[in-house]
């Protein structure tokens, strides 16, 4: 208490001084005391592991670690972090499950399908959702001078959104019959924008292919070929001609307007309205054996996700991921999206103020319903194989997400007056049924296996 009373004296008598010489620097003065009041209300549990190493791959998405470091979120927890760039998604869950890495930015089906039994197997977990939307799916010029004259047109003659696939429906059919197969990019098997592609399309009548034991690349059937590029590559693909379009996360749908090689048609938020994006991942050995590490960690990504979503900072957001070890995109490109705009065509910027979302709508909540539409989407496209009894989905996500430590540190955090209590959610875990869909088809966690059997394309249990 004492040590506090000294720096705030400190720098109270510091702020009178250069107030009494006229000085310019009274601001500068007054944010160090606002954050040095804000850091003292940090409640510091015992830290099992202070040194910390967590991953990320480079998309605006990863801001909430970024701003937990950037701004000293993660020190006010007594956290010492070094935020480290990753070559891939599979680099990514490799490192996370042999220790390389103590935690990670991730697609919310990669800590699922480890425990579903899909691709390399872990005891993985998550404590905290990273943000909601998000992603867009973008075509290249060629392909969307073929759509466009299938898109409605409103008043003001631009294309009206959002845009189906069925506007694409006559392309492909296009490309067939002159012996080319339409090909798609997405970042992984198990990626929120697989999945979302294939929502979209398969809305439209189009098949994206099921996955099987001997077709891990997920075309059997397929009427589009959709195959895996990482994130940052996906416009220089797109130029080369060896994909026709892609879906993937910001900045690399505004990267091909800025650049003049595509044109983004359209937004998850328009394919499912708010849906989940990424997560943070620990392993539940690292959990178990750090628990207050764990809930220090998940304290500091809260709060970074409620400064993100105050519109005030995300100019300064989009200064610190442009940073070379960060996103390391041009400012104008991160600030098409980041700053409650998102432009298609070039010249047609629309106002979207919840494309990314980091906080607001109970974003950062890890919420059992979000983790059980990825286990019916796997199921769906095959790559769980067998029928599974509606116990199980739900018996399988409570091992994953893990929302008991998420309303541990959001309790300190309310505590501490840092979150108000009405920013904690009384929930089960499961939000109520929705039709936010682009096709309008309700989703009601609880009841998983009717879901999958609502769609006429993919798998029936």
């Amino acid at each position: 208490m004492k040590t506090i009373f000294t720096k705030a004296s400190l720098l109270a008598t510091i702020a009178a001084v250069v107030m009494a010489c006229g000085g310019k620097e009274t601001k500068k003065t007054n944010a160090a005391a606002t954050e040095d009041a804000v850091a003292s209300k940090t409640k510091q549990l015992d830290i099992e592991k202070p040194q910390l190493t967590f991953g990320f791959i480079k998309l605006t998405d990863m801001a909430p670690l970024a701003i937990a470091k950037e701004k000293g979120f993660f020190e006010d927890e007594g956290l010492f972090v070094s935020v480290e760039a990753q070559s891939n998604w599979k680099n990514v869950l490799d490192r996370v499950i042999d220790g390389q890495l103590d935690g990670s930015h991730m697609l919310a089906g990669q800590p699922i399908a480890a425990g579903a039994g899909f691709g390399r197997q872990a005891e993985l977990v998550t404590p905290f959702s990273m943000d909601l939307n998000g992603n867009g799916i973008t075509v290249s010029n060629d392909v969307w001078s073929k759509m466009k004259p299938n898109v409605p047109v409103g008043a003001d003659g631009k294309p009206v959104h959002p845009i189906k696939a069925d506007a694409l429906k006559p392309v492909i059919t296009e490309y067939k019959n002159s012996g080319k197969p339409f090909k798609m990019g997405m970042v992984f098997p198990v990626s929120t924008h697989n999945y979302e592609i294939r929502y979209w399309l398969a809305a439209a009548g189009i098949h994206p292919g099921m996955y099987t034991a001997d077709n891990v690349q997920g075309q059997i059937d397929a009427e589009v070929l959709l195959s895996v590029t990482p994130p940052p590559q996906m416009p220089a693909t797109l130029e080369s001609g060896t994909i026709y379009g892609y879906c993937v996360g910001e900045p690399w749908n505004q990267q091909a307007v800025f650049k003049g090689i595509g044109v983004p048609v359209v937004t998850n938020y328009d394919i499912w309205k708010n849906n989940p994006e990424k997560v943070f991942v620990m392993t539940k050995k690292f959990v178990t054996d750090n628990p207050n590490t764990a809930i220090a960690v998940t304290k500091a990504m809260i709060r970074a996700g409620k400064w993100l979503d105050e519109p005030s900072n995300r100019a300064e957001a989009v200064k610190i991921l442009s940073m070379s070890q960060y996103v390391g995109a041009p400012e104008e490109v991160l600030a098409n999206s980041m700053t409650g705009t998102f432009e298609f065509e070039k010249g047609d910027k629309r106002d979207m103020p919840d494309f990314n979302v980091f906080y607001k709508y109970n974003a950062t909540y890890p919420f059992y319903s979000d983790g059980i539409w990825f286990l019916t989407q796997m199921r769906r496209w095959g790559q769980i194989p067998e029928t599974k009894t509606t116990e199980w989905y739900s018996e399988t996500i409570k091992e994953i997400y893990r929302p008991d430590i998420w309303k541990k540190a959001a309790d300190l955090l309310v505590a501490e007056g840092q979150i108000p209590a009405t920013d904690v959610p009384e929930t089960d875990g499961f939000k109520p049924a929705t039709t936010d869909f682009i096709d309008g088809t309700s989703y009601d966690a609880k009841d998983p296996i009717g879901y999958i059997n609502s769609f006429s394309i993919g798998n029936k249990d």
